[in-house]
């Protein structure tokens, strides 16, 4: 046995079938077929997941069969483990690409059971996409242009394309698409709309791939309004992965969404308030700092400034008329997490974390030399914590003095350069964080 499978069976035997898929993938590289499938089927009983348990244990029976492989890859995307299906659907890709065997004396083939390449092709590349492998979702693409349909095979290459950093590759291939039927009209539009945004965000051959306030826009169409000031050289490139949040942080994303409006030319006539406490708060405090009048957030609402602190804590019920933006409105959310994207994408976002505590979450502080000290959470009303805001010092974090600077005349410049096509089209949800790679927690 492993040390890898010692650990997954020791987690399952804790009663802990999440840890044990943790312990896989914590592997590093793709798990071994033949050692992965049998602690796979296991795992998948003990959370009932009937679908997978019974793929994994057909391949552990049968590991060299492109139908067993297909199925277990099938289940692994479906269950929301798609590293483990990479390297099961790239393997019947393989087989099911051979020449066909010779058929017997009745003409019947002996393979009957192979899933057609195509079908397995589209499988691989959708497990790639779920991982943000998109290099290599372009690149089994490319190698297997023979057997793709435009749609949506094509589209999905350039698709991969443009959230790998290639957009040189993704214009030529959605270029040469004839038009797309009412099924993808509208993924075929999200793309045209992104490509269009990278031509005025970096106008000379694309944005960098450390350039996260530029991919931001063309991915999402909405404005960064801060980078970390951490970890830019350890691999963070501009985004948090944990963030104790602040006060002073609260009222510094304020005053950058003030520079984003003035250099967008932009004057909102009220502050909309979304019902959840840290919305109202930041949202009573942007309406202080602005001098506008609040009100309840109303779908519709023209030429409002709407405020969310955390878009994956809004109500879900709001969710549809956030998508769909009324004239003038804007839509400001101050912490995004990337690795768990919100449903709507914000207008303006003033940071990007993984993990985020608000300055009025409980907290545990580390006094040097001392005990930790475990620190309530504020309960106080979002009117108080609003005045908390208004009362923070605006000034950036200092960071670490090994991060670039993230000026106030740089975003300026870059909102005036983008506003053409800011705010435009509709609050897509974006699930990939696209070609700017950042350290995550696992």
């Amino acid at each position: 046995m492993t040390d890898r499978s010692a650990k997954v069976r020791e987690a399952l035997r804790g009663g802990d079938p999440a840890a044990a898929m943790r312990e896989l993938r914590l592997g590093g590289d793709e798990p071994d077929l033949a050692e992965a499938a049998p602690l796979v089927a296991e795992i998948a009983a003990a959370v009932g997941f009937d679908d997978l348990a019974r793929a994994a244990r057909a391949l552990a029976g049968a590991p060299g069969g492109a139908g067993q492989l297909y199925a277990y890859g099938y289940a692994c995307i479906e269950r929301g483990v798609p590293f483990l299906a990479v390297p099961a659907l790239t393997e019947a890709l393989r087989l099911a690409a051979e020449p066909a065997p010779s058929r017997g004396l009745f003409g019947r083939a002996r393979r009957q059971s192979t899933p057609e390449p195509r079908a397995i092709l589209a499988e691989l590349a959708v497990a790639l996409e779920d991982e943000e492998r998109h290099a290599e979702a372009v690149d089994v693409l490319e190698r297997h242009q023979g057997i793709l349909l435009d749609w949506p095979d094509r589209y999905l290459l350039a698709y991969n394309a443009v959230m790998a950093g290639d957009l040189d590759r993704a214009r030529r291939t959605l270029d040469a698409l004839p038009p797309a039927g009412s099924d993808w009209q509208s993924a075929a539009d999200r793309l045209h709309r992104a490509l269009d945004r990278a031509a005025v965000a970096a106008p000379a051959g694309g944005p960098g791939h450390q350039d996260l306030r530029a991919w931001h826009f063309v991915l999402t169409g909405g404005l960064l309004g801060t980078l970390s000031p951490y970890g830019f050289t350890a691999g963070m490139t501009g985004r948090y992965a944990y963030l104790g949040d602040s006060y002073d942080q609260c009222r510094h994303g304020l005053d950058r969404l003030r520079l984003i409006l003035d250099a967008a030319g932009l004057r909102p006539r009220s502050v909309s308030l979304l019902p959840d406490r840290p919305s109202r708060a930041l949202g009573l405090a942007a309406a202080r700092l602005f001098g506008l009048p609040a009100e309840p957030y109303r779908q519709g609402t023209p030429d409002t400034l709407v405020v969310a602190y955390d878009l994956n804590g809004v109500d879900e019920a709001l969710v549809p008329g956030l998508r769909t933006r009324a004239a003038g409105e804007v839509l400001y959310e101050h912490a995004t997490c990337w690795t768990s994207p919100p449903p709507v994408s914000a207008d303006v976002s003033t940071l990007l974390a993984q993990f985020v505590r608000a300055p009025w979450d409980a907290a545990t502080r580390y006094v040097p030399g001392g005990e930790p000290v475990e620190e309530p959470a504020d309960a106080r009303p979002a009117e108080e914590l609003a005045a908390e805001i208004c009362a923070a010092d605006p000034g950036p974090d200092a960071g670490d003095g090994d991060t670039p600077p993230d000026l106030d005349e740089a975003l300026a410049d870059f909102t005036r350069a983008v506003r053409g096509r800011w705010p435009a089209g509709p609050r897509d949800q974006v699930r990939s964080s696209g070609p700017v790679r950042s350290s995550r927690f696992d």
